[in-house]
């Protein structure tokens, strides 16, 4: 029986041990696992944050570009009809969507819905101005209704700025 009281004074103290270091030893191990799941997340913020920042730059460029102003004032060439012109003007907001669809990964989907409907809006505006037009009218007579139905209305990128300034805010 002292045989047994004798071998467990040494191996109790060293069971003891190893369970204490084993168990904190673990512990170890998952906090430095935890620290670099952090890390790595805080790496993929590093790059992605730069990315969705240029992101939302693009859309409030996009927008810029298809407000009524800056779209007749870089589009206008005298001596073209209204049929014409109002052709350049939808095709060119096109070419400006097209040129900004992958921005739609980077920004939430309410942003990117409003981004959508202020270019159908913008080309609803457009259509709406031609239509409203003599067959023989020239580009400035369209250009003329279009500045007078998008001063009666609410403007179309004004709000679709704001909600994107203010999501800007909130993320960063």
């Amino acid at each position: 029986m002292t045989e047994i009281f004798e071998i467990l004074k040494y191996v109790l103290p060293s069971l003891v041990v190893f369970v204490t270091a084993y168990y904190l030893l673990r512990l170890f191990l998952e906090n430095e696992q935890k620290k670099r799941a952090v890390e790595i997340k805080l790496a993929g913020y590093k790059i992605i944050t730069p990315i969705r920042l240029q992101a939302y730059e693009r859309i409030v460029l996009f927008l810029e570009r298809i407000s009524p102003e800056s779209l007749i004032m870089r589009l206008h060439q005298p001596g073209l009809t209204a049929l014409q012109f109002q052709t350049m003007l939808i095709l060119a907001i096109r070419e400006e969507i097209e040129h900004n669809l992958s921005q739609q990964v980077y920004v939430s989907s309410n942003a990117w819905e409003m981004v959508k409907n202020a270019k159908e809006d913008m080309i609803k505006l457009i259509n709406t101005a031609a239509t409203k037009l003599n067959d023989n009218a020239s580009s400035t007579d369209l250009s003329q209704k279009i500045f007078e139905l998008s001063v009666g209305e609410k403007s179309i990128c004004k709000p679709v700025l704001e909600f994107i300034k203010n999501e800007i805010r909130l993320l960063f």
